[in-house]
């Protein structure tokens, strides 16, 4: 008798919110196997949209890295782009997502989980995280987007500083960088950071589809080429229901009263 083999990732589902959880003991490394699990986990997101995603992690850490084994496998530079073209498709795909995205940080964060996080619209942390890309210490440098995805947050000093050095930031030094969102107690962290992403699942998710779209405008052509596009983004927000009812709502009870359902 065969057993199917462990799942490395799972989404649940509740109401609008995707949780996608990666649970790959003891250090959740990134491995073929995972990168397959994950790929397929992004594909259900692609396939049927949420209205908001949080991508969290089991275990003491986020992610001790990538299982180096991978590495040592490559025999030749143009082996090696095949699998780092796979890779960097993981977090390219995650950003490509038209949802609110938000990663929650509970603990240490290297490597492949930090590209992925800076991949998603808001990352969360709770105050014992910490974050590196630590690839200098196999010869390497990050091949997942990290680096230009930290430089448009925190910008291209800091973003040498990380990777140039391999050290370790703790939540509160990201934070100042603008690269974590919003930092958490560790105690209560989880429940923080589900309430956080259900708060967005619940809102005008079309209207935040249209703010990612916006801000793509603008990280390709700063604010001209996004005032180009802005006009029409936001015209076409009122043939959803939840601009119309909202707008009602407003006018009969005040603000704060709506209720959204992502149509």
């Amino acid at each position: 008798m065969t057993t199917s083999p462990r799942p490395l990732v799972r989404i649940e589902r509740t109401g609008g919110l995707a949780v996608l959880t990666i649970d790959a003991p003891p250090l959740n490394l990134y491995t073929a196997e995972l990168q397959d699990q994950l790929g397929e986990a992004i594909g259900q997101l692609e396939s049927e949209p949420p209205r908001a995603a949080l991508i969290r992690a089991e275990g003491k850490i986020v992610s001790g890295g990538v299982d180096v084994s991978l590495f040592d496998a490559q025999s030749s530079p143009a082996e090696a782009k095949v699998l780092f073209d796979r890779m960097l498709s993981v977090p390219d795909r995650i950003a490509a997502l038209s949802f609110p995205t938000v990663f929650a940080a509970h603990g240490l964060c290297l490597t492949w989980a930090f590209e992925v996080a800076v991949a998603c619209d808001i990352i969360l942390a709770a105050e014992k995280a910490k974050f590196g890309l630590v690839e200098r210490v196999v010869g390497l440098t990050p091949t997942m987007g990290g680096t230009q995805r930290l430089a448009a947050r925190a910008g291209i000093g800091r973003a040498k500083e990380f990777v140039m050095t391999g050290a370790t930031y703790d939540a509160a030094t990201m934070e100042r960088w603008n690269v974590v969102n919003r930092v958490f107690p560790t105690g209560v962290f989880d429940a923080e950071a589900r309430a956080f992403a259900t708060d967005l699942a619940e809102g005008p998710t079309q209207a935040h589809q249209a703010t990612k779209q916006v801000l793509d405008h603008f990280a390709h052509g700063g604010v001209p080429e996004a005032n180009e596009h802005i006009t029409t983004i936001a015209a076409e927000l009122f043939d959803t229901e939840d601009l119309r009812g909202a707008v009602k709502s407003f006018l009969a009870d005040g603000p704060g009263k709506a209720t959204f359902t992502g149509r």
